[in-house]
C-alpha cells in the first residue's frame, strides 16, 4: 500500500498532467496575487470601509492571517522541512515568473487564505461564504502551478482555519441571539404610536443622522420631543408622565439617555420604548432592538418584556457602573479598536491607562481591596476579564462585580500582559463575585462613579443594588 507521501506525489503528478486550458493563466495570476497576503490585505481594506460585521471580520481576518503566516513560515516549515516539488517537467504556461525557494509544508498561501476567510466568516457568515471559493482557488492554484503538493495545501488550510477559530480566546464573537428576558403583559398596544411620548437626544449617534424624522414616519401619532441644554430626557419625560398624557414613554439616544428614561419609567410605572439611536446601543442590542422599526413594531403590537435595572446611590443604570480607571480604558479601547481590533486595542488602552493610574483603596462588602478598576454590571457579563461585552440574561437578579487588583508586585505589567495573552480572568490580579447588593467605601478620598457612559457625582461611599424590573417594548418572549 502506498504511503500518504507517495499518494501526495501521485496526485501532484496527475494534476500536473491535466491538459492545457485558459484557466492556467488565471490560476497563475490568482496564485501570484496572493503573494505575501496582498490579495487578502486589499480585500480587508475594502471591507474595512464598512462599519459593523464586515469591518470586524476584516480586522479579525487580517490579524488571523498575520499570525498564521508567522506560524507557518517561521515555525512549521522549519520543523517539517519538506522540499518543493521538482518543476523541471512542468509546462511553461503554468510556471510562475519567480519560483519560491522556501520549504513546502504547509502552504503559506493556503494558511493565509483560510485564516482570512475563516476570520471574516466568524463575524459575517455571508461574506465568508462568498470568499470561500476564492480561498480554495488560491490553495488549488499552488498545486496547479507546481510549487506545492496537495498535502501542503490541505495542511495550510487546516492551520489557517484553526488559527482564526482560536481568536475566540482573545476576541469573542458577539452572539446573534439577544439576552434572555422575562415576559410582560401590561404594555398597551399603541396604534401608530398614539399615547407614546418620545424624548430624542439629537447629540447621540452619528452626526449626520437625526432619529426624530424616522420616529415621526414610523410612529406618526407619537409625540416626539427633542432635548435641549435646558431640558434633558428626564425633564421631558417626567413632565409628560406627570401630566397624564403619556400611556408609555420612549427614548432615542445612547445608553446614558436610555438609563435616564428608565428612571422616569420606573418612577411612574410606565413601559419604555427604546429606539436604538446611539453610537454603541449596548442595552438595545442586548434586548434585541437593533433598528427603530423593531421598536415601532413592538409598540404597535403591545408586546413587551421585563428586564433588570440596577442603581448606584439612587441613580439607575442598565448596563455597567465602575470606579477607577475603567471608563478611561474603555474610551481609549473604543478609539483604537477600529484600527487595531478589540483585543489589541484593549491591551494598548490598558497599558496607557494604568501607566497614569494610582491604586484605589476600597472596602467592598466589608473586604479591603486595593484595585486599579472595579466594575459592576447589571446582570452577569461575558466574556470574563477586562473586556465584558454582553449578557446572556437580563433578568438574573445579580450584580456582576469584577476588579483588577493593585496590591501585587508588578501589578501594572501583569495586568497588561494578562490582557494581551487573553488570560486575565485566570490570573491572581483578577477577582470577581456576584451579589444582590454591593456597598463600596473609598479610603482614597472622594471618587467619581461612572455608569452607562455618564459620570456621576463624587462620593466616598457607594451602594449598588437592584431596582424593580423595567417593562420594555420588544417583539419577542423569553
Amino acid at each position: 500500500m502506498a504511503s500518504p507521501r507517495q499518494l501526495d506525489r501521485r496526485l501532484h503528478a496527475w494534476i500536473g498532467g491535466l491538459p492545457t486550458t485558459p484557466a492556467d493563466r488565471w490560476l497563475r495570476r490568482l496564485s501570484a496575487a496572493a503573494n505575501n497576503g496582498r490579495l487578502w490585505l486589499l480585500i480587508g481594506v475594502l471591507l474595512g470601509l464598512r462599519k459593523g460585521p464586515l469591518r470586524r471580520g476584516a480586522i479579525r481576518g487580517v490579524g488571523s492571517m498575520s499570525f498564521s503566516s508567522a506560524l507557518v513560515n517561521v515555525v512549521l516549515k522549519r520543523i517539517f522541512g519538506r522540499v518543493r516539488p521538482d518543476l523541471e517537467n512542468l509546462r511553461a504556461e503554468r510556471k510562475l515568473r519567480r519560483s519560491p525557494v522556501t520549504l513546502s509544508f504547509p502552504s503559506g498561501h493556503s494558511s493565509s487564505a483560510a485564516a482570512f476567510v475563516t476570520g471574516l466568516a466568524m463575524e459575517s457568515p455571508l461574506a465568508g461564504a462568498a470568499l470561500a471559493p476564492v480561498a480554495l482557488g488560491v490553495g488549488y492554484s499552488r498545486v496547479h502551478v507546481g510549487v506545492h503538493y496537495p498535502g501542503d495545501v490541505v495542511a495550510g488550510l487546516a492551520v489557517g482555519g484553526a488559527v482564526a477559530a482560536a481568536t475566540q480566546h482573545w476576541w469573542r464573537v458577539r452572539p446573534t441571539d439577544p439576552a434572555r428576558v422575562r415576559d410582560a403583559h401590561e404594555a398597551p398596544a399603541l396604534p401608530e404610536g398614539e399615547g407614546l411620548v418620545v424624548a430624542v437626544n439629537p447629540r447621540s449617534g452619528p452626526e449626520d443622522y437625526d432619529p426624530a424624522d424616522d420616529i415621526r414616519r414610523i410612529l406618526p401619532r407619537a409625540e416626539v420631543l427633542e432635548t435641549t441644554p435646558d431640558a434633558g430626557v428626564d425633564q421631558l419625560l417626567g413632565e409628560a408622565a406627570a401630566s397624564g398624557r403619556a400611556k408609555a414613554l420612549g427614548v432615542a439616544g445612547g445608553d446614558g439617555s436610555v438609563a435616564s428614561a428608565a428612571a422616569v419609567a420606573i418612577e411612574h410605572g410606565l413601559p419604555l420604548a427604546v429606539i436604538a439611536a446611539g453610537t454603541l446601543n449596548h442595552f438595545a442590542r442586548d434586548v434585541g432592538l437593533n433598528t427603530p422599526q423593531d421598536t415601532a413594531d413592538a409598540v404597535v403590537a403591545g408586546q413587551a418584556v421585563k428586564v433588570d435595572v440596577a442603581d448606584v446611590n439612587g441613580t439607575p443604570f442598565l448596563n455597567t457602573s465602575s470606579i477607577g480607571a475603567y471608563p478611561e480604558m474603555v474610551r481609549r479601547r473604543d478609539r483604537l479598536s477600529g484600527r487595531l481590533g478589540k483585543w489589541l486595542a484593549l491591551s494598548v488602552a490598558a497599558a496607557q491607562t494604568l501607566r497614569r493610574q494610582s491604586p484605589v483603596e476600597l472596602v467592598v462588602n466589608g473586604k479591603p481591596l486595593s484595585v486599579w478598576i472595579i466594575f459592576v454590571g447589571n446582570c452577569l457579563y461575558t466574556p470574563r476579564g477586562l473586556s465584558p461585552a454582553w449578557r446572556p440574561r437580563l433578568e438574573d437578579g445579580l450584580l456582576d462585580v469584577q476588579y483588577l487588583r493593585a496590591d501585587l508586585r508588578f501589578g501594572r505589567t501583569r495586568a497588561v500582559l494578562a490582557t494581551l495573552l487573553g488570560v486575565s480572568e485566570h490570573t491572581r490580579s483578577y477577582g470577581h463575585f456576584t451579589a444582590t447588593e454591593v456597598r463600596v467605601v473609598s479610603h482614597s478620598g472622594l471618587r467619581r462613579v461612572a455608569y452607562d457612559g455618564e459620570m456621576g457625582e463624587k462620593s466616598a461611599e457607594f451602594l449598588f443594588r437592584k431596582l424593580a424590573p423595567l417593562t420594555v417594548y420588544c417583539c419577542r418572549t423569553g
